[in-house]
């Protein structure tokens, strides 16, 4: 576990950095500015890769493991057809038509291998609304933030100076969370811990936030209106200051600290070796949907509500309306994964084991030892003679 959060414990300290100084420049000293700074650095980092890729460790290509996962797939469906979804024999999924015992054209280790990817895809799904609801940092409460007061003792504080307050608690929970689970989850032998009890406590805790933005908006209409300057644009906004927000943003960034690295952690150690970097692939994709499915609630919640729900100008809409909403939706989705959470509670003992995903290796490893063994007996018997053979 230590590895996921000290990756993601790296990723946001960058992050911080960058919110602070790229926005500052962009929003104050020269808005083009803001946008060359990554390229250079991007370009950079190509530059960096490339004179450092003779040093870099390669292994030969062994195949597609994804082409191999999908060939499965594609498989068993296909077999299903042909004996119309009957389960013949001791099969406990429909992947089961895949193997070379019942007809199919792949070996027993890939099927297994693909069900327990398979597996982990209600893990995914639920993620998605996760997703949209982290996603509020850079459109409801940006907009939240955008319309608020942001001088600070004469300082004009840059719009993503918010974003670093949702950073701020993954940066000092990381190394708390990795003793506690370190402590809890691995080294204890007699009370095991599932680590989705973390995935609950992130749903609930953007639940919360969001519930916390809808106050906070009906809070920051209390007070008057003020000219504020923003990108060379005059806006009409309230004079709340936006540090009012911060709750809201202290409550995401505890809730990311609690999900992302768990589901990383589950995605990687619930699955075979060779499928472990795929099973990663498809956790980013269903995290990219959840960023797609909180644009299409946007759309269909501001086209239902004929721009109330989600205004251009916020103190002629219920933004607040929006965020109850999209909490009472999130409070759905974590008590729905709380029902399935207990497929995912036995990290413990695989772990024990030494095998990440299945104990399907080891009955491998047996039979290649019994093959051995039987092969060694072969040997010895052709060097006797017929009639030693015969006695």
């Amino acid at each position: 576990m230590s590895g996921f959060h000290r990756f993601y414990w790296l990723v946001n300290l960058n992050s911080a950095v960058v919110f602070v100084s790229i926005s500052y420049i962009q929003q104050s000293v020269a808005k083009n500015l803001g946008f060359l700074l990554p390229f250079v650095s991007a370009f950079m980092v190509m530059i960096t890769i490339h004179m450092v890729h003779s040093e870099m460790i390669y292994k030969p290509k062994k195949g597609s493991p994804l082409l191999t996962t999908f060939g499965v797939v594609v498989n068993a469906l296909k077999m299903c057809r042909v004996r119309y979804y009957h389960f013949c024999g001791d099969m406990t999924s429909w992947l089961d038509h895949a193997k070379e015992n019942y007809g199919g054209w792949y070996s027993e280790i890939h099927v297994e291998s693909t069900k327990s990817l398979v597996r982990l895809f209600p893990l995914f799904a639920f993620q998605i609304l996760y997703r949209t609801c982290i996603m509020q940092i850079p459109s409801g409460y940006y907009l939240q933030t955008m319309n608020s007061n942001l001088n600070f003792n004469g300082f004009f504080l840059p719009i993503a100076a918010m974003n670093v307050i949702s950073i701020l608690p993954i940066l000092f929970l990381a190394p708390i969370l990795e003793c506690i689970i370190n402590t809890y989850l691995f080294d204890s032998k007699k009370h095991t811990r599932s680590p989705t009890i973390y995935i609950i406590a992130g749903h609930l805790t953007a639940a919360l936030s969001l519930i916390v933005a809808g106050f906070s908006e009906i809070h920051r209409k209390h007070f008057p209106p003020v000219e504020q300057t923003l990108s060379g644009r005059v806006l009409l906004v309230s004079s709340m200051p936006c540090f009012h927000l911060a709750p809201q943003y202290i409550l995401l960034g505890v809730a990311e600290a609690l999900v992302t690295p768990t589901c990383s952690l589950l995605s990687f150690r619930l699955v075979p070796d060779g499928i472990q970097g795929i099973s990663m692939h498809f956790l980013t994709l269903f995290n990219g949907a959840g960023c797609f499915m909180g644009a299409f609630i946007v759309q269909t919640t501001y086209a239902g509500s004929q721009g109330i729900w989600f205004p251009h100008f916020l103190h002629e809409g219920k933004l607040e309306r929006f965020f109850f909403f999209l909490a009472s939706l999130m409070m759905v989705n974590t008590l729905g994964f709380w029902t399935i959470s207990h497929r995912y509670s036995n990290l413990h003992q695989e772990y024990a084991k030494g095998f990440r995903g299945s104990s399907l290796q080891e009955k491998l490893l047996q039979h290649e030892k019994n093959l051995k063994f039987y092969d060694s007996v072969l040997e010895t018997t052709s060097t006797l003679s017929p009639v030693e053979t015969f006695l």
